[in-house]
């Protein structure tokens, strides 16, 4: 397809542009082009430009991957100045150039959004959590992974405006204690994925809540929490009968007493049986596994 429309800017094959731009060009073949050749794009004539910043303006998602993590901060807001429908926006450990001051006017003149991944951008602030919960109310799906900068104001303000979150990830948000979770779960009862790993400041607290408020609950992460322990499993099994995965694993205090309720309803877990745990290690040891009877 790249290659029909690098064909077609030559002057014997100058028709590519007399298509409808609005109508065909933008939605039905520009749409299947990466990101970084439509840049390239732009170069051929002041035409293509024009073209290329319609596309840009009626983008729906924007993934800073196809470019690079490098973009230059003025191209990134050159890009999405005159976007205003954005619905997806994928900014993953741009953590080198993103700040408040590249992210804040995309967000707020984008009110549709509903997934934004942030995960790794560590030179934004709380300010940019505030804008996002101000700014976002259809949102669904929001990465803060090691985004060390959330804390539990700005967590509170997205826990009162975006009431709809269906998936959140807050691994190694190191900031949050179980009060802010708490009342993140409380006002954001449609969670069906939620991600706390990596945070020590996490315990039963924050667990038990959210299996109280979030009975959607499919996925939680758990992983690296410390202070949690088997009370709040047995309660997160009470409570949430749509379950399907669990991460404990380095969950010191959870044991299998409260493990194996989860894994007899075929729930996904990351760590193995005690037994299973037990042959793995001796085959590592002796090199091959001995047989045993596992209905005895």
């Amino acid at each position: 397809l790249s290659g029909v429309l690098m064909m077609s800017v030559t002057p014997t094959r100058g028709c590519l542009l007399d298509l409808p731009w609005e109508d065909i060009l933008v939605p039905h073949i520009l749409c299947h082009l990466p990101l970084q050749q439509l840049l390239s794009l732009q170069r051929v004539s002041k035409s293509f430009q024009s073209l290329i910043q319609l596309y840009l303006a009626n983008m729906r998602c924007f993934d800073s991957s196809q470019i690079g993590p490098a973009i230059p901060r003025a191209a990134f807001v050159n890009l999405l100045k005159d976007n205003e429908v954005l619905q997806r926006l994928a900014l993953q450990n741009c953590s080198d150039w993103l700040t408040d001051r590249e992210l804040l006017p995309v967000i707020g003149q984008n009110h549709h959004l509903h997934q934004i991944q942030l995960k790794g951008c560590a030179q934004l602030s709380r300010h940019a959590l505030v804008a996002i919960s101000l700014s976002c109310p259809n949102l669904r799906q929001l990465s803060l992974a090691h985004c060390e900068w959330v804390d539990s104001l700005s967590l509170r303000s997205l826990a009162d405006h975006c009431k709809a979150l269906e998936a959140v990830d807050l691994t190694a948000c190191r900031q949050l204690k179980d009060e802010a979770i708490c009342y993140l779960v409380q006002k954001c009862s449609r969670l069906k994925s939620l991600s706390l790993a990596v945070n020590a400041n996490v315990g039963d607290a924050a667990v038990e809540e959210t299996a109280k408020c979030c009975p959607e609950l499919e996925h939680l992460d758990l992983t690296g929490c410390l202070r949690v322990k088997n009370d709040s499993i047995r309660v997160l099994a009470e409570y949430c009968p749509k379950l399907r995965s669990l991460k404990v694993k380095h969950c010191h205090n959870v044991a299998e007493s409260s493990l194996s309720i989860l894994r007899s309803r075929g729930v996904e877990l990351d760590v193995e049986p005690p037994l299973q745990r037990a042959l793995v290690l001796l085959q590592d040891v002796v090199g091959f596994a001995p047989f045993i009877n596992l209905q005895i």
